[in-house]
């Protein structure tokens, strides 16, 4: 298995969990934000969706766009699809990656980093703020949540 196939199966671990996640939480809690200057629950899985793309694709074209509006949603099933388009763009940007990709400097800000280590970021970011899902889904009265991660195939 190539390093970025090995990067690409341990952030899917995680994805698929947030798209199991999502299917737990009705229209009536999209906006909910446990103080006012969070996320709201839709915003924060769009975000998720959207910053893994753009870390992806940041390592596919080596350089990081220019940060662009998050896309609008009105309800719950908008959520679901955005996160899943962004799903799919991310799974076949990293189908693209390479070693040249992995080992390559990026810069961002202030900061430079191999292609690989943006990659472990990404997944780091991914998982912390669906930690902040699973909480705001308790607070919501969501009782059936899912693991927080799928475990992987038995060799």
């Amino acid at each position: 298995m190539s390093r970025a196939d090995s990067l690409l199966q341990q952030w899917l671990r995680h994805r698929t969990v947030l798209h199991e996640l999502l299917q737990a939480i009705g229209n009536e809690h999209m906006h909910y934000k446990p103080w006012k200057e969070a996320f709201s629950l839709g915003a924060l899985a769009v975000h998720i969706a959207t910053s893994s793309s753009m870390f992806v694709q940041a390592v596919k074209d080596g350089e990081f766009p220019q940060p662009s509006e998050p896309p609008s949603f009105e309800t719950m099933e908008d959520v679901r699809r955005l996160v899943s388009e962004h799903t799919e763009k991310t799974k076949s940007d990293f189908n693209a990656l390479t070693d040249r990709h992995l080992d390559q400097t990026i810069p961002w800000g202030p900061y430079r980093a191999t292609g690989e280590h943006w990659l472990i970021t990404m997944r780091d970011h991914e998982i912390h703020h669906k930690g902040q899902l699973f909480v705001y889904a308790r607070m919501v009265g969501v009782e059936q949540l899912p693991f927080f991660t799928v475990q992987p195939p038995k060799k």
